[in-house]
């Protein structure tokens, strides 16, 4: 019985802190509009590497912010950052080994040489199956993105015949991608081969691509100069293999569910307009393919006058905890989550630290390129990614989404930022020297 009460009593609590202005202009109702809308199948996947596949989205963004009535940020003469990167994809592989030729569809090129040719100098490696681990295709994703992103050697990884159905979707992801300036050549073989021999011949097009950042401002009452970022990546990994007849992967949590807060941030922060620092508003282009768009953001300004970045990823579903709770990548390396939960007081939102330090959240979203320069940047997530089950695939679908979770998460976000965002609060840097 007094548990119940206590229960009632915060709910109350937390409704009154959120009545007015917060459910006001941030509402469930404009969530799903704005979620719908960058998820429908004419969104194509919203696919950095095919600009006629995401144009859609960057218009309908822009677009929102100029309904909000944003300003352009600090250069720029639209709503778009926009730059050029170039793009890397075989054109025609060969490899032996042991004199025997290995089937295209058994191999995976990664790397970013034009041309390839090479029967020596390469290491040779294994990603064998781990029959304890329950989700097959999460731990052959993990190994292979560790490989590329953290291994600098050149080399040839030999992957167990067991991931067979997994090792399909790497065509995907190192198919056409875009050049990190990676200096090594990765070959990832499916199949058991006691490697005497090999011979791997290979080239490589490369074409150039247009992206786009969208931003937009709300230049600060006192503090014009000190920024206030608040961010998410709208690309998602596009058209994939067809299952039941679904080709299109709209990324509904991952990241429109990101986007969305942050266009009803902005339209909050727009109607209260209280904010003394200034409040940057960005949605950002190809995370999904190497953290380009937040790298060029990061070009563009000064480090030093970034008091923080709530990057928001992944809101679309309750967190392992229930509604009313997320987590905060990093959270233990500023004391970022500590104000953010301050301002949360008399409510039930709890931040929390994130619970899955195996899974290297801290670097795999946009704010880790603005922390290794010093920033307090940090990703707000609900999001299960150890038992996600429609994590980068064609299912992550708008049906799969709690709106009100979306809804309430957004609002503790615009309340937890309060402090913040009216100059009362700094959060500590980031130790640049603590990051890789």
């Amino acid at each position: 019985m007094k548990r119940s009460l206590i229960v009632l009593i915060l709910g109350m609590s937390f409704q009154m802190a959120i009545a007015q202005p917060v459910n006001k202009f941030i509402n469930e109702q404009n969530v799903t509009r704005v979620i719908k809308t960058l998820t429908a199948d004419d969104m194509m996947g919203r696919s950095a590497s095919r600009p006629e596949h995401i144009e859609k989205a960057t218009a309908f963004i822009e677009n929102e912010f100029k309904r909000i009535g944003l300003k352009y940020f600090t250069g720029l003469t639209t709503f778009r950052q926009e730059f050029i990167k170039e793009m890397i994809a075989p054109a025609q592989v060969e490899m032996m080994i042991n004199g025997i030729r290995i089937e295209q569809e058994n191999i995976v090129l990664a790397s970013e040489s034009k041309s390839i040719n090479l029967t020596q100098g390469l290491n040779i490696k294994t990603i064998d199956y781990d029959e304890t681990n329950p989700n097959k295709r999460q731990f052959l994703l993990g190994k292979v993105f560790g490989m590329v992103r953290g291994d600098t050697t050149s080399s040839i990884i030999l992957v167990s015949p067991e991931f067979a159905i997994e090792f399909r979707e790497l065509h995907s992801y190192f198919g056409k991608r875009f050049i990190n300036n990676r200096k090594s050549t990765k070959l990832f073989v499916l199949g058991k081969y006691d490697v005497q021999t090999y011979s791997v011949k290979a080239t490589q097009h490369v074409e150039s691509i247009k992206m786009a950042n969208v931003v937009g401002i709300i230049p600060g009452k006192s503090k014009p100069n000190e920024y206030v970022v608040f961010s998410g990546h709208y690309d998602h990994i596009g058209i994939r293999h067809a299952v039941a007849g679904d080709s299109i992967a709209n990324g509904a949590d991952d990241d429109a569910s990101g986007t969305t807060a942050v266009i009803e941030l902005a339209r909050y922060f727009k109607k209260i307009k209280n904010n003394q620092r200034s409040l940057v508003f960005v949605a950002f282009t190809a995370e999904e393919i190497g953290g380009f768009g937040s790298k060029y953001f990061s070009e563009k300004l000064n480090p030093d006058q970034v008091v923080a970045m709530f990057n928001i990823e992944m809101i679309g579903k309750p967190s392992k905890w229930g509604q009313n709770f997320a987590f905060i990548t990093g959270y233990e390396r500023s004391d970022f989550g500590e104000i953010l939960q301050k301002n949360l007081t008399g409510t039930p939102f709890e931040f929390k630290p994130d619970p899955y330090p195996e899974q290297n959240l801290f670097y795999r979203s946009d704010n880790a390129t603005l922390a290794r320069l010093g920033v307090p940047a940090h990703t707000i997530s609900t999001d299960e990614i150890d038992i996600d089950k429609y994590y980068h695939t064609v299912d992550d679908e708008v049906e799969t989404l709690d709106m009100k979770n979306i809804t309430v998460t957004i609002q503790a976000i615009a309340l937890s930022a309060k402090s913040i965002v009216n100059g009362t609060d700094t959060p500590k840097r980031i130790d640049k020297a603590t990051l890789r």
